[in-house]
């Protein structure tokens, strides 16, 4: 473990996906409760500044909050190993770890028709990719926590309502989200044991890019009534219930499932 920096006296949280979207929203939040995030985007360019991960490094520095971009693809078992030690290097911790990269189909198919090129894009993208990387993050948080190196480590697992609600054109996505949902089971299973607290944020249909091709669809079904509240949501609507698990407010909840759905979650007569 290399020196003490005054960065490393901040807690350290690595957000997957962060470039955009819901991680977008969660990396602007935690920075705000004092973290150092570690924002991770596979396609993340130095050069490119008004987008993407070193856009929302830039919004979180011009706010005093301070953060590091780290480039790596979820599904590639070489950059999920070299996304951990580069924060073991740069910052010597990590305190949260919050899995939110995930993609949906490029075409949405009847599963009658679905190929498997798309089914093993999304199980390595969704499911493979955070199911390791957690792995691999549990096994230095309990490292720092047994050196006293930290005093707490969380585990957050963004899913979806896609993990109960079957979507017979996207298929894939929502096996790897339930696989997902078992996933937080599992991990909040084995790290009770040492304290890590796993939970589990399951939204509903939030106003990113991903949705933004289904605009008109939800625009209706909203108005409709499927979700109780009517409205869309959004990604600070996560970004507040992941700062409640960051800040201990849910550390005797291991385990938990916690809808950001409108109340989709609601079975109505």
């Amino acid at each position: 473990m290399s020196e003490t920096t005054p960065i490393q006296q901040k807690r350290v949280a690595l957000v997957t996906g962060s470039g955009a979207g819901i991680g977008r929203g969660i990396a602007l939040q935690l920075a705000t409760d004092g973290y150092h995030v570690v924002l991770n985007s596979r396609s993340a360019d130095p050069a490119i500044t008004d987008r993407g991960a070193y856009e929302v490094l830039g919004r979180i520095e011009a706010n005093g909050g301070s953060g590091m971009v780290v480039r790596a693809d979820v599904s590639s078992s070489e950059d999920r190993a070299r996304m951990i030690e580069e924060i073991r290097k740069s910052c010597g911790r990590l305190d949260l770890l919050v899995n939110n990269a995930g993609v949906a189909p490029n075409v949405r198919a009847d599963i009658l028709d679905a190929g498997e090129d798309s089914f093993d894009r999304l199980m390595n993208i969704n499911l493979k990719g955070p199911y390791f990387l957690t792995q691999l993050a549990a096994k230095f948080m309990i490292e720092l926590k047994e050196a006293k190196l930290i005093e707490s480590a969380r585990v957050v697992f963004v899913t979806s309502i896609s993990s109960f609600t079957a979507s017979v054109n996207r298929g894939d996505y929502c096996i790897s989200k339930a696989g997902l949902s078992m996933a937080v089971a599992l991990f909040a299973d084995r790290l009770g044991a040492f304290d890590i607290p796993v939970v589990e944020l399951r939204p509903g249909v939030i106003a990113t890019d991903m949705t933004s091709g289904v605009k008109e669809k939800y625009d209706a079904l909203i108005a409709d009534g499927i979700f109780p509240q009517r409205r869309w949501g959004q990604p600070e609507d996560i970004a507040r219930a992941v700062s409640a698990v960051g800040c201990g407010d849910l550390d005797y909840s291991t385990g938990a499932v916690i809808d950001i759905s409108g109340g989709f979650n609601l079975h109505r007569l």
